[in-house]
């Protein structure tokens, strides 16, 4: 699953949603993701409920996928 790929399945699960998804060592690893996440829909939430939006957005892809993310979130206030 490409960066973007991950891009858009976060930001179609999430409202008004922009995700920023990159690489963590270059190209040469690709399962191995920086994500940052701003969403209104984390309003209010904990950092773990934040965070597991994310993951349910991206489904099987997390055990499939994607070895590791590196996730960031905030609300657009933030």
């Amino acid at each position: 699953m490409t960066p973007e790929e991950v891009e858009a399945r976060i930001e179609e699960a999430l409202e008004d949603c922009e995700a920023t998804v990159r690489t963590d060592r270059g190209d040469h690893d690709e399962d191995h993701l920086l994500a940052t996440v701003v969403s209104p829909a984390f309003d209010g939430e904990s950092l773990v409920d934040q965070h597991r939006l994310v993951y349910d957005a991206l489904g099987d892809a997390m055990t499939t996928e994607i070895h590791a993310l590196e996730l960031t979130t905030q609300t657009p206030e933030a």
